[in-house]
């Protein structure tokens, strides 16, 4: 199992040679405007307008928690909108965070990085607005990303 490479620096600018992906939380309301992705959608309009377009084609285009969509944005670079977050708000003290949609998403995400040879890039996914805890999802990455023999890479700015 690989460690994770944690770093400072700009997640928008993943390290790295070859196919690389950055992977972020999204919600399952559509919402998009606060958090990482104000960072993507200024460096890059496609995931953005793919996340809106998926959400408006609704749960039978596959929108819900637990799934993915892939957003090649540049070259050998691509971004993963992972619906891993019910709402934008807690709800009688439960944060938006859902840890068994994030783990669904990351196995996803593994099985796709490991077809295409990519390293996996992000911020700490899922602890900001989403209320998650760290060490909770630290170890969901270990158990998908790292079992995986992925590269991972968690940058702090």
């Amino acid at each position: 199992m690989r460690p994770i490479d944690y770093r400072t620096g700009d997640a928008t600018d993943p390290v790295g040679e070859g196919a690389r992906i950055i992977c972020h939380v999204c919600n399952d309301i559509g919402g998009w405007g606060r958090g990482f992705v104000v960072a993507l959608s200024k460096k890059w309009p496609e995931p953005e307008a793919q996340y809106r377009a998926w959400h408006a084609r609704g749960e039978a285009a596959g929108f819900k928690l637990g799934e993915i969509q892939i957003v090649s944005v540049k070259g050998d670079l691509s971004v993963a909108n992972m619906i891993a977050q019910h709402g934008v708000r807690s709800q009688h003290g439960v944060p938006p965070i859902r840890y068994a949609a994030l783990e669904r998403c990351l196995a996803t995400l593994a099985e796709h990085a490991q077809r295409v040879s990519a390293s996996i890039h992000m911020p700490r996914i899922g602890c900001g607005l989403a209320g998650g805890e760290w060490p909770e999802v630290e170890s969901i990455l270990q158990r998908t990303l790292c079992a995986a023999g992925l590269s991972v890479h968690v940058y702090d700015l």
